[in-house]
């Protein structure tokens, strides 16, 4: 069909490469969605589990300055007197 103008190859080159560039993409969506789940989350959340054992280590100590005998001294609330 030697009849076409330019505009048509044109036209036809471009839906070429814009449904090339969407199935590149959805091919880097799956390909996320199936590598997420396995590397970085299970890292990150044994990340923040370190970082919050050590946080809990820290707020102890600072709590555990004394001894322990100390802290059962500490009222805790009022008391009821029974007559």
């Amino acid at each position: 069909m030697p009849g076409r103008g330019r505009s048509s190859f044109t036209k036809r080159q471009k839906e070429h490469t814009r449904q090339q560039k969407q199935r590149d993409k959805a091919e880097r969506r799956t390909q996320r969605k199936t590598e997420e789940p396995l590397g970085t989350s299970s890292d990150s959340s044994e990340l923040d589990l370190d970082e919050l054992q050590r946080h809990a280590a820290e707020q102890a100590a600072l709590f555990q300055m004394g001894d322990d005998s100390d802290i059962s001294s500490i009222p805790r609330g009022p008391e009821k007197n029974e007559p």
